[in-house]
């Protein structure tokens, strides 16, 4: 009977330190650009966007049919008018085109040829995991911004451990 307890607590303190480890160094995060619909018209960017979690050293992945459109990086001024000349950068490729996004801000994404009119444009703010998020009410909004959904799920992850902690301690006595 006392192997069993020793094993339980094993293999207790083993998922415990799996949990703690994967989000004290959780890895970067490929985010596909508008979901199952890819990189394509009549897409709601701005929704698809507001649903993220996006931090440094994530990457995003535009899947699209090259044929048609591209993906250009742009500035603010060139993102709100769908200007596609004076572009940042031109990461079109192939068709599954990815980029690591390396600093924290808001970064800009269209489609050139007209598309960005049909909604091919993309803002994508980059957060700074070590920065503080703003202080979150104790349930989220539907909509509300994605810092304020991973405070909120903190709290589940912090609910987690302090459970495992007292199983474990209630399974030592």
């Amino acid at each position: 009977m006392e192997n069993l307890r020793v094993s339980m607590i094993m293999i207790m303190m083993g998922w415990l330190v799996l949990l703690t480890s994967t989000l004290v160094m959780g890895g970067p995060t490929l985010h596909k650009v508008g979901g199952i619909q890819g990189w394509n018209q009549n897409v709601n960017y701005t929704e698809w966007s507001a649903q993220q979690h996006i931090i440094i050293g994530d990457w995003l992945i535009f899947v699209f049919d090259k044929r048609y459109f591209n993906v250009l990086e742009v500035n603010s001024t060139n993102y709100e008018n769908c200007n596609d000349r004076d572009f940042i950068k031109n990461i079109t490729r192939g068709g599954r085109d990815v980029v690591q996004l390396t600093e924290a801000r808001l970064y800009y994404y269209l489609s050139s040829g007209g598309y960005c009119y049909h909604g091919m444009k993309v803002a994508v703010q980059v957060e700074d995991p070590g920065a503080a998020p703003a202080l979150a009410p104790a349930a989220p909004a539907k909509n509300a911004s994605p810092w304020l959904r991973m405070y909120a799920g903190n709290h589940m992850i912090l609910a987690n451990i302090v459970l495992s902690l007292a199983f474990l301690l209630f399974m030592m006595h």
